[in-house]
């Protein structure tokens, strides 16, 4: 399939979403490349399936361009845009069988197209091929009620991609799973990115899902683009307050510092040992406190501090000297290890 795909960027240049005199996305211009797999995330509400609703066709823009491989396609149906969805529930037809599933929009364009549309032997081909590429090929003449989870959700990927989009549109397509299933699904996701070679944009809430995968990372925030980049430029050089605290977990450590806040990683600080009480502050930034929470994860700790009244994180690694609860804490973030924010949270280079 990968050789008959053509991926294509999109760009949207001042694209506006308004339901009455309510903004759902606010004059967003962004731009995805070709053949990446782009991953939308934000907090409920800030207008990233509204974004991929638009971008599909499914929702009209009430201004802006919106191009796809370099054509304009605002006043497009959904259905000219070279472009597949897949929805959070999957919406597969209960009656059909997966095969039949799979082959239903062929088949639809088969009995439509002027042009005629694929073959029966071209649509029997390339279900065979979707099949074999998703692990399906056993599975074809079940309906969708003897399946599991991950296997419908293979199913919806399919249908999507049989078709040979331009562009493969994915709303929240983990949030049915529990968390093993998601681990495994993230990875077939990657797998069928690099095989089909389709521009691959995906709705998440999860940040770190959003990390994981992409690459290249979109933020949004109350209908607007944050910011966009790969997920290694908004982890370590965010734009604003909002994306600093929403990208990694735990959050970026904030706190105010001369007219603005200056933020922190909780792998970042140095802890330094008792025997430092006292002695003159190093270089960069020093916080104390103490130690209220220890959560174990594995390969380390992450610690909750208590300073005054408010709380900071600590990232504990496996083999240094790990904090206990009640445990005083005093520990240094190098200066180049800073972020500093103005006092309307954009990001200032010191």
């Amino acid at each position: 399939m990968t050789s008959n795909t053509i991926a294509g960027d999109i760009q949207l240049v001042g694209l506006t979403k308004k339901y009455g005199s309510s903004i759902a996305l606010d004059a967003i211009d962004l731009h995805i490349p070709a053949g990446s797999l782009t991953v939308i995330v934000g907090p409920s509400g800030c207008g990233k399936s509204t974004l991929l609703r638009v971008i599909s066709g499914l929702e009209t823009a009430t201004d802006g361009e919106l191009l796809i491989g370099g054509l304009p396609v605002a006043d497009h149906d959904a259905g000219d845009r070279d472009v597949a969805m897949v929805f959070q529930d999957y919406a597969l037809y209960p009656h059909m069988t997966v095969a039949a599933n799979l082959s239903f929009g062929l088949r639809l364009q088969a009995r439509h197209d002027r042009r005629g549309g694929p073959s029966k032997f071209d649509i029997a081909e390339r279900v065979a091929q979707v099949g074999d590429l998703l692990g399906l090929e056993k599975l074809l003449d079940r309906k969708p009620a003897q399946l599991s989870g991950g296997q419908r959700q293979r199913v919806a990927l399919g249908r999507a991609i049989i078709r040979r989009p331009q562009v493969l549109l994915l709303d929240e397509p983990l949030s049915a799973l529990d968390s093993q299933l998601r681990a495994s699904a993230r990875g077939e996701i990657l797998r069928l990115h690099r095989e089909i070679g389709a521009t691959l944009v995906l709705v998440t809430h999860d940040q770190h899902e959003a990390l994981s995968m992409a690459t290249h990372l979109v933020v949004m925030d109350s209908g607007t683009v944050a910011q966009s980049g790969t997920a290694e430029t908004l982890f370590h050089s965010p734009a604003t307050e909002f994306v600093a605290t929403f990208v990694g977990s735990p959050a970026m450590n904030l706190q105010a510092s001369g007219g603005g806040r200056v933020g922190w990683r909780a792998g970042d600080a140095r802890l330094l040992g008792a025997d430092a009480a006292g002695t003159a502050a190093p270089d960069g930034l020093l916080v104390t406190g103490i130690t209220e929470m220890c959560e174990f994860t594995g390969n380390g700790q992450q610690v909750s501090v208590r300073d005054g009244d408010r709380n900071f994180a600590l990232a504990q690694r496996e083999g240094e000297r790990w904090l206990r609860v009640g445990d005083p804490v005093r520990a240094v973030i190098a200066p180049h290890q800073l972020h500093h924010f103005d006092q309307n949270g954009i990001r200032r280079n010191v």
